[in-house]
């Protein structure tokens, strides 16, 4: 049982029917290329540079599986804009549910905002409720302390993160992590604008790890599955169905 719990019912994790093997696969390449980077890497954002390209449901399974080998792990969905974690998980109850854009307006404590999960060793905060100015809210002391209290108790923190192409959110987010992975949708994303995401990561100081190069064309690539290959950022060429601004 974590520090944190405070009787909250356990929320149930929802089984993806698009986790086939390969993507299991996938997904334990990155969790070990993660592991290789070092015990010093440890607070680990997802990205990308616009929306629909996958981040989320990656963000969940890397979460899954480091829980899976016994590493500590907390979840924290930081797309306060946005958020589409909630709808992967099932509460057992009818409790209200709290979320990080509480904590960080100080209507909630800490503990408040954290869940356990079915998955053992796998924690989640919430976004919460909508908030009409994010940026501001992530820029709060509050939420440094999380992450110095996070880091006390959990081996992993994964953080799901808005796209960075067109908000600031990212970049904030940034400052307080120790590597960054970009999911990019195979021949969909602009090679001018992961340049972008990938300057304004290294501008917040934080190491970009490599990338994740999603829904990649089973025929053209079967060997691969659905959610492609993790490696240094770069190998992916150009693609062209946005420009630089990210707009057809």
């Amino acid at each position: 049982m974590s520090e944190f719990d405070s009787g909250k019912q356990k929320l149930i994790l929802k089984s993806n029917a698009k986790e086939d093997y390969n993507y299991r696969e996938a997904i334990k390449t990155l969790r070990t290329n993660i592991q290789f980077c070092g015990s010093n890497i440890r607070v680990v954002m997802l990205t990308s540079s616009l929306p629909d390209e996958g981040k989320s449901s990656i963000s969940i399974s890397l979460a899954e599986s480091l829980a899976q080998i016994g590493n500590k792990t907390i979840l924290i969905d930081a797309d306060i804009r946005k958020s589409v974690m909630f709808t992967r998980f099932q509460r057992a109850g009818h409790e209200e549910m709290y979320g990080l854009s509480q904590y960080l307006s100080g209507q909630k404590l800490l503990r408040d905002v954290i869940y356990e999960t079915n998955v053992r060793d796998l924690s989640l905060i919430f976004a919460g409720p909508y908030s009409p100015n994010p940026t501001e809210l992530l820029e709060e002391n509050l939420f440094s302390i999380m992450f110095e209290v996070l880091r006390a108790s959990y081996d992993y923190i994964i953080i799901d993160t808005p796209p960075m192409a067109e908000i600031i959110d990212g970049a904030i987010i940034a400052k307080h992590c120790d590597g960054a992975v970009m999911v990019i949708e195979s021949g969909a994303i602009s090679y001018h604008l992961e340049q972008k995401v990938k300057k304004q990561l290294e501008t917040a100081g934080c190491r970009v790890l490599g990338a994740v190069l999603n829904k990649v064309d089973k025929e053209k690539f079967g060997k691969y599955g659905k959610y492609g290959y993790y490696g240094k950022y770069g190998k992916y060429g150009k693609y062209d169905r946005y420009d630089e601004e990210g707009r057809s």
